[in-house]
């Protein structure tokens, strides 16, 4: 995928997003999460790459919203600094309104994005719009690879299967195969990864450790 075609379908996915901020406010349907409960499912699948024996660490939350995964991490350890990363700067303007903490960094351009100890991306390969397929996987590629540059211990993203229930599947959204990308992970980021595939969402959640101590 070209630059100027990723700088389209970004566009789309933001303004997709953006609208839905406007509809719904700061909730999970929002970030077009059904409901909280989902929501922290998913948090609780992702966060499990964070090594629990590390009490201080540096998180990018890539693809932040309005930061919801900050609030989550501050309920459990208050020893973590944290990068909200968005397309949107609508987005970014309402997390910055609901947590003022100076341990939070919020940045609308992945190209000033240094460096830290984890990389977590809830729900960014999921919509695709009116994306070709193909089009839509290399575009995740090409992401992963960028999450293998700037996480030091490791990475977690999700996405959604393609063992979904079919009736339930929609054309503008993304279903993945998980061996696929898990063969993607292993081939060209780390000996050690992980997937995620038995908890009640129709998705999978994949896990790369840089090492294991």
């Amino acid at each position: 995928m070209d630059k100027k075609e990723n700088r389209i379908i970004l566009k789309k996915v933001r303004d997709y997003y953006e609208k839905k901020l406007s509809k719904f406010g700061h909730t999970p349907k929002g970030v077009d999460w059904n409901s909280e409960e989902s929501q922290e499912i998913r948090f609780e699948q992702l966060t499990k790459v964070i090594d629990p024996k590390i009490q201080s660490f540096s998180i990018i939350d890539y693809g932040c919203g309005y930061g919801a995964l900050y609030e989550y991490l501050a309920s459990r350890n208050n020893q973590f600094s944290y990068i909200g990363y968005d397309l949107s700067t609508k987005m970014i303007d309402t997390g910055k309104k609901l947590f003022s903490n100076p341990r939070i960094k919020w940045i609308n351009d992945d190209s000033n994005l240094e460096s830290s100890d984890y990389l977590i991306a809830s729900g960014i390969f999921n919509v695709k719009l009116d994306s070709e397929n193909k089009g839509w996987l290399q575009y995740i590629f090409d992401t992963i690879r960028k999450f293998d540059r700037i996480a030091i211990k490791g990475f977690a993203f999700n996405v959604l299967t393609k063992y979904s229930d079919r009736e339930f599947m929609k054309r503008k959204l993304y279903y993945a195969d998980p061996l696929l990308l898990f063969d993607f992970c292993k081939s060209n980021c780390s000996k050690y990864v992980s997937i995620i595939h038995d908890y009640p969402l129709f998705e999978f959640t994949i896990l790369v450790r840089k090492q294991i101590v």
